[in-house]
């Protein structure tokens, strides 16, 4: 898809018009001067509402799209990508989307809802898709004044980069292995002018990471640390850290604990706090962001083999901690573990954010609508909540009382990677984790079980969100703005 933008609304180019309205606000002169029609009073807006109008003299077809609330601009591309999503096979050469009249929050909604209409989930199936949306030939005139047209490209290279990282959650396991990941960050930083590193299982060993490699030691796949860092060009020494943690298990059986056949298949998104990492940071690079950012991902396939780590084994990890394995389907909090001490180690982030679809309990507790959030500090705890608030990627924050620390104690070793209750799992998961960080004063993290792959308007099955990597930039953008 292409991208061109105009600033009158006089003479939109395509015979497939877009006019988008907020709830309650509608234009009524407007849509006489572009469709020839009186209003249509059943429009009015709200969120998602589709009304299609024909042009009497002309051969053009209006979009009237209700995008809801003013206020609620951060859930507003959903309905730009679900108008594209229902139309575009009717779409031939492109669309013309009048937006002048929006406000500045909502242009990047156009964007960023066009770019992820395009996003193909059926990248193996046979053949070709026919539908010209989804070539570059394909054109998106979006008329808006000269001076906002930024907002509307923004919302395309968000979207490219959502798209590229739910490519990667949506591939199935047997198409990316941890090396599969280690070289979209190598190509990424490449292309977009950051730096990524990789540790391969040799210098795995040298370093320590031995939760990382206990999880990963029954797949063919080996493990490995993805590690991507960009800074800006400017001021460096003035600017705020940010650490970002993502686990990457590409997928996950669940090891020796074996899960059960039920949906089985769906542990290929076992890496979507890896996802979310990996776009973050192409994110800051991409948009230019004033703030340093280094970006972790362990990444392994917690596989059944005769080599597998058993429960009841005792393992080392990289703080020098012994860990006793209780429950191997517990895997994620392990190469966790060593990638925040690793980080912690190695960097010095004055605020470190983990992501991970870490606990099946956190769906118990919150459903699909918000992630479990975990924090030792008050201040990012809320800043984390207004910005989710904001960009519509919402999370909420559970404790991290200190009663459940006994819930980990182990007789053999330093901690144990599992309370064997069906209770608090999400929450015993994240004391875990703070064993790990106890030093760091800022530190949160994300279980996004529930919100990175699940069911969508946009697919038949389960399939990725794109969860993160918009909320991990808001936060960075205003941890930028106070420095």
């Amino acid at each position: 898809m292409k991208t061109t933008y105009i600033s009158s609304e006089k003479n939109p180019t395509y015979s497939n018009v877009i006019l988008p309205f907020y709830e309650d606000n509608i234009d009524a002169s407007l849509i006489e001067e572009v469709s020839g029609h009186k209003v249509n009073h059943s429009f009015s807006g709200t969120f998602k509402e589709i009304n299609i109008l024909f042009h009497p003299t002309t051969e053009k077809t209006i979009y009237l799209l209700g995008l809801g609330k003013k206020e609620d601009f951060g859930r507003q591309h959903i309905a730009f990508r679900l108008l594209a999503h229902q139309q575009q096979k009717n779409w031939k050469k492109g669309i013309s989307i009048l937006a002048s009249h929006l406000d500045s929050h909502s242009l990047e909604a156009v964007g960023l809802g066009l770019g992820l209409a395009a996003y193909k989930i059926g990248r193996f199936k046979t053949g070709s898709d026919t539908s010209p949306f989804f070539t570059d030939k394909f054109v998106a005139q979006c008329v808006v004044p000269k001076e906002k047209k930024e907002l509307v490209s923004r919302g395309f290279v968000i979207a490219e980069t959502l798209s590229s990282i739910m490519t990667l959650v949506d591939a199935p396991g047997n198409e990316k292995p941890p090396a599969v990941l280690a070289k979209w960050a190598e190509d990424s930083a490449k292309k977009h002018g950051y730096k990524a590193s990789i540790l391969n299982k040799k210098m795995l060993e040298k370093e320590g990471l031995h939760a990382l490699l206990a999880v990963g030691q029954g797949s063919k796949f080996p493990p490995v640390l993805i590690k991507t860092e960009y800074r800006p060009k400017k001021n460096l020494a003035k600017i705020p850290m940010v650490g970002l943690v993502g686990k990457g298990i590409t997928f996950d059986t669940g090891g020796l604990s074996i899960k059960g056949s039920q949906n089985l298949h769906y542990m290929k998104s076992d890496m979507g706090g890896a996802a979310a990492v990996l776009g973050a940071v192409e994110l800051a690079a991409r948009l230019k962001l004033n703030i340093h950012v280094v970006g972790i991902v362990a990444s392994a396939e917690n596989a059944v083999d005769a080599n597998s780590y058993r429960p009841g084994d005792v393992i080392k990890s990289y703080s020098g901690k012994t860990i006793e394995i209780i429950d191997t389907d517990a895997e994620g909090r392990l190469v966790l573990a060593d990638a925040l001490a690793y980080m912690e180690k190695n960097y010095t982030p004055e605020h470190l954010i983990d992501l991970a679809t870490l606990t099946g309990n956190a769906v118990m507790a919150l459903g699909y609508s918000a992630g479990a959030m975990f924090s030792n500090n008050d201040e990012l705890a809320l800043l984390l909540s207004k910005a989710g608030e904001k960009v519509h990627e919402r999370v909420w924050r559970l404790p991290l009382y200190d009663d459940f620390e006994s819930e980990l104690e182990s007789d053999i070793a330093d901690v144990r990677n599992f309370s064997g209750k069906p209770i608090a799992g999400a929450i015993t998961a994240a004391k875990f984790l703070e064993y790990f960080v106890k030093e760091h004063p800022r530190w949160a993290h994300l279980d996004i079980a529930g919100v990175a792959f699940g069911d969508s308007e946009f697919s038949k099955m389960k399939s990725a969100k794109g969860f993160g990597p918009r909320l991990l930039l808001e936060v960075m953008e205003q941890l930028s703005e106070k420095s």
